[in-house]
C-alpha cells in the first residue's frame, strides 16, 4: 500500500465515499488532527456518533456513523470540501474567515490554539489554515 500524502483529503474521501454509498459506519485511520475534526462535525451535528479505537499497530482507527434523515434518507452532510491542500494551503487572518453557505455550514480551521470551526475562530479574534468547509 502506498503512503497517503494528503491525510486529511483522504479522510473527507473516506467519508464522501460513505455517504454515495449510503454506509451508515465508515472507518478511517486516526491522527489526532483527524479525530479532531471528527469531535467538531459531532458538535455540529453532522455525524451520529463516533468511537476512536486502538489497533494493533498502534495507530487506532476512528469508526464514525453517519447521520441520515429517517424520513428522506438524505445525509446530514451534502457537502464536503478540501480547501487547503498540501500544493497549496490556504492561510485566512480572524478578519479572512469565510462564511460558508451564509452561516448555514461551517469551515474547520486549524489555527495556533487547536482545531476549531471558522465561528469559534473568529470569536477568539485568531486566524488559521482552512482544513475544510462542511455542509
Amino acid at each position: 500500500m502506498s503512503a497517503i500524502t494528503d491525510s486529511i483529503g483522504d479522510y473527507l474521501t473516506r467519508v464522501r465515499n460513505a455517504i454515495m454509498a449510503r454506509h451508515r459506519v465508515v472507518e478511517i485511520p486516526a491522527s489526532n488532527l483527524k479525530k479532531r475534526i471528527t469531535q467538531i462535525l459531532f458538535e455540529q451535528g453532522y455525524i451520529f456518533r463516533y468511537k476512536f479505537e486502538d489497533t494493533a499497530n498502534g495507530q487506532g482507527l476512528i469508526r464514525i456513523a453517519l447521520k441520515y434523515d429517517p424520513l428522506t434518507r438524505e445525509s446530514a452532510i451534502t457537502k464536503l470540501h478540501r480547501v487547503s491542500r498540501p500544493g497549496l494551503r490556504q492561510y485566512k487572518a480572524s478578519s479572512e474567515l469565510p462564511r460558508v453557505m451564509n452561516g448555514l455550514g461551517i469551515a474547520i480551521v486549524s489555527t495556533s490554539q487547536g482545531v476549531m470551526t471558522d465561528k469559534e475562530a473568529r470569536s477568539r479574534n485568531i486566524g488559521g489554515e482552512v482544513l475544510c468547509y462542511v455542509y
